[in-house]
């Protein structure tokens, strides 16, 4: 009999605030043993898709979802919403990668798009798909010029952009902080707590079963099915899906070969009218750094959970997948700087929430979707693009699942394994020295 045990299950720490500022949700647990034709495990962006996908194909399979925790209080509710279409590569200087950006490009607006007719189909919220492009921030003379190199290479693959000064980003942002932008029409801006919750919604309304706080333990094959087994009961079906990301490899798979990191965030408190007054700009926007190890900045509104500043930065690994309380301090001080350094006349603002979000690189910068074993399948190894890539793995994942060639699958498939790291304890110490260093050298981003 063929088995995985889950050696570890999802931890992380702080609330997930995107989830926190929507209305609350009772959960929809798993309390007794039942069938299935697919069971698909981890309700995020890749699980949700590949849900989607599935029902598309198969109208009439009875398909299972199973959440670890909250829905979108885990890794879909800690993200910073961007859902970018163009080459995003972090381990550049300036996003351009080294493959093959136009086939990616086709690929990522194609996820776009499915996600974007989840949106009219399951009437989801506007406000929480927001078409609104985003803006790489630059705010020293190294970082503008990252900017200017990533422009020619738009140019060149035929995008459209737009170069932005340091006056264009003050009345954008209220912040005098940059010394100029690049702003990008093509990336959809997400309350992506709010987005997890309408595809949840509308897929349980098309008949899909979704279920919280079921985390998996063990999987087994027996007499031809899966017996997929959580804490409280088992399912049983002839197809299982993982759509875990940086969690494969604790259910046995690509051990040693996946980069367990995790990034840090936290949210103001809703701005009062007079606060915005004193911040101006204008109310909603999204930054990205020109150098991919600087900070992002989001300003959301009201139809997104309140006027409120979001600030994520600070990057460490993690091999066992788990962040210490010294993580969070350290995490929290460098952000308070990076806030005020941006927003001056707002300094020392206390932060209602503060998390740590988990995302899962390869050293090749390759995902995971792929046949597993025998019915087993992943759609996992988001690279740090968990919005896009995980849409995009969740399709192929259920299309590979159907017997179905696509764009999508065969881009994934061709993919090599993921490369072998360091053994532990160097692979840690080098890569948290590595990003320590990288993180000085972007300070003033």
């Amino acid at each position: 009999m063929t088995q995985y045990t889950v050696n570890q299950l999802p931890s992380l720490k702080g609330a997930a605030a995107w989830n926190c500022i929507l209305p609350d949700l009772p959960p929809e647990t798993l309390n007794q043993d039942q069938t299935a034709d697919v069971v698909i495990v981890g309700a995020g962006f890749a699980g949700l898709s590949a849900a989607r996908r599935l029902h598309q194909i198969e109208p009439n399979a009875r398909i299972v979802v199973l959440e670890a925790g909250r829905l979108a209080h885990s890794s879909a509710g800690r993200n910073s919403g961007f859902m970018i279409d163009l080459p995003h590569d972090l381990a550049s200087d300036d996003y351009a990668g080294d493959g093959d950006d136009q086939a990616l490009i086709v690929l990522n607006r194609q996820a776009i798009g499915f996600a974007a007719d989840a949106v009219e189909d399951y009437q989801i919220n506007r406000n929480f798909f927001d078409w609104a492009g985003k803006i790489n921030g630059a705010a020293s003379a190294k970082a503008a010029r990252n900017n200017e190199s990533y422009a020619r290479h738009l140019q060149g693959l035929g995008e459209s952009c737009e170069l932005l000064d340091a006056q264009q980003m003050q009345e954008i942002t209220g912040s005098a902080h940059y010394v100029g932008g690049l702003y990008t029409p093509g990336t959809v801006m997400l309350q992506p707590a709010g987005y997890i919750r309408g595809l949840a919604t509308g897929l349980r309304r098309a008949g899909v079963l979704l279920f919280e706080e079921a985390a998996v333990t063990k999987l087994a094959r027996v007499s031809g099915d899966w017996r997929v087994e959580t804490q409280n009961a088992a399912i049983t079906a002839g197809r299982v899906i993982l759509t875990v990301n940086g969690h494969l490899e604790s259910f046995g798979f690509e051990a040693s070969r996946l980069m367990q990191v995790f990034l840090f965030a936290a949210m103001t408190p809703e701005l009062d009218a007079n606060t915005l007054k004193v911040l101006g700009g204008q109310p909603r926007w999204g930054i990205t750094p020109s150098d991919p190890m600087g900070t992002t900045i989001r300003r959301i509104d009201a139809g997104q959970g309140g006027n409120r500043l979001v600030t994520r930065s600070c990057a460490v690994l993690r091999s066992g997948m788990k962040v210490s309380d010294s993580d969070m301090r350290r995490a929290s001080i460098m952000m308070r700087r990076k806030f005020d350094q941006r927003f001056p006349r707002l300094a020392g603002m206390s932060m209602e929430y503060m998390w740590s979000g988990h995302l899962c690189l390869s050293m090749n910068g390759v995902s995971v979707q792929r046949q597993l074993d025998d019915g087993l399948f992943s759609g996992c190894v988001q690279n740090g693009l968990g919005t896009t890539r995980g849409t995009l793995t969740g399709i192929g994942a259920a299309e590979l699942a159907c017997g179905i060639a696509s764009d999508i699958t065969k881009y994934f498939t061709a993919e090599p394994t993921p490369r072998q790291l360091p053994p532990r304890p160097f692979r840690d110490l080098g890569a948290n020295a590595y990003m320590r260093w990288k993180e000085f050298q972007a300070r003033k981003e």
